[in-house]
């Protein structure tokens, strides 16, 4: 059976993260990346020159790019107060869509996001920490029932800060950085800024994963306040469920990124369970675990994932290819109790007060499975 060749535009590049994703597009056997865009042509330059696309495949106008080109899905990587905005532009032209975390700068924007969607079109938010090979190695021991029944997760999550690298981790001098921090969007209230907004979706989805899709009670949140900067550095949230706490840190400005020295502390997951635990360090290719039957800490293996796990872009085609839902944090269901973790930390962060979760909702729309493609 031939199979379909699937057409793919990037647009918007508020978020450095559009490199890497055009980049797993355009190693992808069945992708031909057919257009990008955004309204500072200058912001296409390093992805024009990286993957050799012609210049008429760029365009300012999104309108013009959709369009002209008329993808199957469309890679969104606007600023993340601008998520909700630009799907209600993009998702009247039937495409999937592959929104950059976080999910939104609010819940209330994130299930505006899921009603613009058409039916039949699917809306898959990324979350980069599920294609890491510890982390899904996680998953693995805890979906097994190894460490029997989830009771807490603790995460730490940031880097040196988001201007100190750009796509595919290429490095900034310390130049560039004072250069760009007061113009960015990362450090713009308006504009979704902060580390709490940038870094707690990963602890809170991926909790929620673990957590085997629980929902906490109510989520307690400190942040502080730098001075001269109008968002947060650095946040610490702590979410309580029936079974017990769970803490997640976010953090810009820690001693070195994760993905070049582990900083102390070092940035990942701890999972405790009735029965065993396991802590899940970020790019690391083993994890470390207790159980009762060895409750001396042991390495287990954590190899890099095989295909389809190996990035979002490869994932979403196989689940589109074979008609399947999305799982784990990228799915609606997941990323949307995350957002409503973030959601009451930024009240609890502005109140100074405990916040309880609402009532729990169901997602109908694009989290249902789509028809296999035609050849």
């Amino acid at each position: 059976m031939k199979r379909k060749t699937w057409r793919i535009a990037g647009i918007n590049f508020d978020h450095f993260h559009m490199g890497d994703l055009l980049r797993y597009a355009s190693e992808h056997p069945q992708v031909e990346l057919v257009g990008i865009s955004d309204e500072q042509p200058q912001r296409m330059e390093e992805a024009l020159r990286k993957l050799r696309l012609p210049r008429d495949r760029a365009f300012t106008d999104y309108r013009a790019c959709l369009e002209s080109t008329r993808p199957d899905v469309v890679i969104l990587c606007p600023a993340a107060s601008r998520h909700g905005e630009w799907v209600r532009k993009v998702a009247p032209y039937g495409p999937h869509l592959l929104v950059e975390k976080p999910f939104a700068a609010s819940l209330k924007e994130a299930d505006a996001m899921v009603r613009a969607m058409p039916l039949g079109s699917t809306l898959m938010i990324n979350w980069p920490l599920q294609w890491v090979g510890s982390h899904r190695k996680a998953f693995e021991l805890v979906a097994s029932g190894k460490l029997g029944e989830v009771l807490n997760v603790w995460h730490f999550g940031g880097n040196r800060g988001p201007l100190w690298h750009g796509a595919d981790k290429d490095e900034k001098t310390a130049a560039q950085v004072a250069q760009e921090k007061p113009h960015s969007w990362f450090y713009k209230k308006a504009h979704g800024g902060g580390s709490l907004l940038d870094y707690l979706g990963y602890g809170s989805t991926l909790s929620t994963w673990y957590h085997g899709g629980r929902r906490p009670i109510d989520v307690t949140a400190v942040v502080d306040q730098p001075k001269g900067l109008e968002v947060d550095e650095h946040s610490i949230v702590v979410a309580r469920y029936a079974e017990g706490l769970s803490k997640f840190e976010t953090r810009w400005g820690t001693f070195t990124d994760p993905w070049t020295i582990q900083p102390q502390p070092r940035c990942g997951f701890i999972i405790a369970g009735t029965e065993g635990t396991v802590s899940s360090y970020d790019y690391d290719d083993f994890v470390t675990v207790q159980t009762r039957r060895q409750p001396k800490p042991h390495m287990i293996a954590a190899p890099a994932p095989k295909a389809p796990h190996q990035n979002p872009v490869q994932y979403l085609l196989h689940c589109l290819d074979h008609g399947i839902p999305l799982e784990g944090p990228v799915s609606l269901p997941i990323s949307r109790i995350g957002q409503e973790i973030v959601d009451a930390a930024v009240k609890s962060a502005q109140s100074g007060r405990t916040v309880k979760l609402g009532k729990p909702v169901d997602l109908v729309s694009s989290s249902k499975p789509n028809s296999p493609s035609k050849p």
